[in-house]
């Protein structure tokens, strides 16, 4: 792999601070519906599903997935919808209320801060912000062309009363902001009857096996290879997908293919990964803590995150992250693809690594150095 060398000018577009998110409230078609006209739709990576000519995207750049967000006062709801590719939730404040099915009645579960719940494609999803105003709700959808979103019928048609339309290839139009309907445009239709019974169902006790609750995370102490090296340290808890983590023993909490993986990583101050670079593209948003990440062996350049900051890393580069908080923080990591993503590590970590008695099998997974064949010994 050849060195990729990020520029200041770079790295500064590719770090979305929380100060530079910026609100769309008119999204999606159910913006005038009583009880849904107060949110604020997010896309911080790529469009997301938004149906507004306006929204505000902060770094357009493929990255294979995309990154939005969910804001909304305490009883609003984002009504039941269902997409084509894979929808994940984190909850980072407060809590919401997560219900699914044509009619929104098939189950529903509650999301509270550090919370992860990925949604199955094609079924019907709503929520409802049950918690503070200030409830935070970060989405990651699959592909750089999620396809767009089918409205539940019953929205579609309360909407209309409202002067909103939605054009078949996912455009919308404001009448009542004086838009017009052209003679020739196709307008979305609400799902026939037949097909919403032709979609799948899921029990509660399915859908929570989609959910990783933060009291229940399951986390590796030794996930990398400089886990008990100066400057290692991190944690790693698996959520969607095997991703980076180099634990035999580490499995994700969701299996099925996203297109992308996501991973909580936590350290305590001072501790971190150390220099390693990947082929997969990759974002970082931060839950909580003060983190530092660093690109570049050569001509290094560094940022600073804190709590909501979101960083895209560019495949190929070198990187380290570390906590540089006074506690304990928390940074989820989703990288893009369906498989492992292999580390490569500096030479320096590798040889002391190998000095403490540990190298990396060609499985991609730490192993007793003495036990690797010379092929894997460096």
């Amino acid at each position: 792999m050849s060195d990729v060398v990020v520029t200041t000018a770079e790295l500064d577009r590719r770090t979305i601070r929380r100060s530079d998110f910026v609100s769309c409230n008119q999204a999606f078609i159910d913006c005038r519906t009583p009880g849904s006209d107060r949110k604020e739709n997010y896309a911080m990576i790529g469009p997301g599903v938004s149906q507004s000519s306006g929204q505000h995207v902060n770094l357009r750049l493929p990255h294979g997935f995309q990154i939005g967000a969910a804001a909304m006062p305490n009883g609003v709801t984002n009504n039941l919808h269902l997409h084509y590719t894979a929808e994940v939730f984190i909850c980072t404040e407060g809590e919401y209320l997560l219900r699914w099915g044509a009619d929104g009645d098939e189950g529903e579960l509650t999301l509270k801060a550090g919370d992860v719940a990925s949604v199955p494609t094609w079924i019907f999803r709503g929520f409802t912000n049950t918690g503070p105003d200030d409830g935070w709700m970060f989405t990651v959808l699959g592909m750089d062309d999620t396809g767009g979103i089918i409205w539940g019928p019953s929205v579609l048609r309360e909407a209309e009363g409202h002067g909103l339309y939605l054009t078949a290839d996912n455009k919308l139009i404001d009448t009542v902001a004086g838009d017009e309907v052209p003679a020739d445009t196709e307008l979305t239709e609400p799902m026939a009857q037949e097909y919403i019974d032709r979609l799948r169902s899921y029990s509660p006790e399915q859908m929570n096996r989609r959910v990783a609750a933060s009291d229940e995370l399951v986390w590796s102490d030794r996930p990398f290879l400089d886990s008990t090296l100066p400057g290692g340290g991190a944690r790693l808890s698996c959520v969607i997908g095997y991703g980076m983590t180099e634990d035999l023993h580490q499995e994700p909490r969701i299996h099925n293919p996203h297109g992308h993986n996501a991973a909580w990583l936590r350290a305590e101050p001072g501790q971190g990964v150390s220099w390693h670079r990947q082929h997969e593209t990759q974002a970082l948003i931060v839950k909580d803590g003060l983190w530092e990440v660093t690109l570049n062996r050569t001509d290094p350049v560094s940022v600073r995150l804190g709590s909501r900051d979101i960083l895209s890393v560019p495949e190929g580069a070198w990187r380290t992250l570390r906590n540089v908080g006074e506690s304990e923080g928390d940074v989820l990591i989703v990288n893009g693809g369906d498989g492992r993503v292999r580390l490569e590590w500096d030479e320096e970590v590798v040889k002391a690594a190998a000095d403490a008695g540990l190298g990396v099998d060609h499985n991609g997974y730490v192993a007793p150095y003495v036990l690797l064949p010379r092929s894997a010994r460096r």
